[in-house]
């Protein structure tokens, strides 16, 4: 069964170094100021769609992902690990989106892209916002079914796909026809480390927002590999290229806005040393008791 699998990735600040230039004054998330990486949950989803890719051949993964040009980064980390391709998604038009934004540019790409998947796949949220709304609202917006908080995918066959999701207090196992939407929790498999050969297939994949200003491929160190390699040109998408209305996208379409992001950092006022003596040992108890932190 050959399948297409869209997976939705993202890079994110890392939000383990929130310093004070973390927001711009318009209050928006200054992500040029903090080390970006790839979203946890998005590489457990890749991890998903790898593996149907692996067990279903002709089957085509395409990672999209929204951002700046350095975001591009994450679809040649996903084509390291297996990915086939991957589309940037880059407009100044998209800045400062919410959820709402977000998910009306990505289900839109999506209807240019690949109108036709059969599985959309992405993490359950984003380290940058943990809201968990993404991959819901692209579902109601290709008005699709949708299932969250996947742990595995237990099988899929012509009749659609069972998974297993894990909800507070146990576990479900959920049948879906295609298409779907899925997002994944990050308790599910890790994704597989990058892949040697596909690492130097790979390296000098481009999007064209990385290449310098009034340069173009055939002007990179060995450019004659893109005419002849065209999988190293990936592919980028502005909003025109998807027909986006400009009034759903960025802040024009986001009625959320982040008040402020802090970095709080536990610090301890004091500190003891304690010996194994009986001593030590009954002091401690009666302090904790006393602070009421026990009993």
């Amino acid at each position: 069964m050959k399948l297409k699998i869209i997976v939705l990735a993202k890079q994110v600040p890392d939000t383990r170094n929130v310093g004070p230039d973390a927001m711009t004054p318009e209050g928006t998330v200054n992500r040029s100021a903090l080390p970006a990486i790839f979203n946890p949950e998005d590489l457990n989803a890749l991890e998903q769609a790898l593996r149907l890719k692996d067990a279903n051949p002709g089957t085509t993964v395409t990672v999209i992902t929204m951002g700046p040009g350095r975001a591009a980064e994450v679809i040649r980390e996903a084509m390291y690990r297996g990915a086939d391709g991957g589309y940037l998604l880059t407009d100044r038009a998209f800045a400062g989106a919410d959820t709402l934004a977000t998910s009306y540019a990505l289900s839109t790409a999506i209807r240019h892209v690949c109108p036709d998947a059969d599985l959309i796949i992405g993490g359950r949220q984003a380290i940058d916002g943990d809201t968990a709304q993404v991959g819901p609202q692209v579902a109601e917006k290709l008005g699709i079914n949708q299932i969250t908080y996947t742990e595995e995918i237990l099988s899929l066959d012509d009749r659609g796909i069972t998974v297993k999701r894990h909800v507070d207090g146990g576990i479900e196992t959920v049948h879906s026809p295609l298409p779907v939407v899925l997002t994944v929790n990050g308790s599910a498999a890790p994704c597989r480390p990058r892949n040697v050969r596909r690492v130097m297939q790979y390296k000098r994949a481009l999007a064209p927002m990385e290449l310098a200003p009034g340069t173009t491929y055939a002007d990179q160190p060995y450019g004659g590999q893109y005419s002849q390699k065209p999988y190293l040109q990936i592919g980028q998408l502005t909003c025109a290229d998807i027909n986006a209305d400009l009034q759903q996208c960025g802040l024009s379409g986001s009625p959320t806005k982040v008040k402020a992001v802090e970095n709080i950092v536990f610090k301890a006022k004091e500190s003891k040393t304690l010996t194994d003596s009986d001593r030590d040992i009954d002091n401690l108890m009666a302090e904790l008791l006393a602070s009421h932190t026990i009993g």
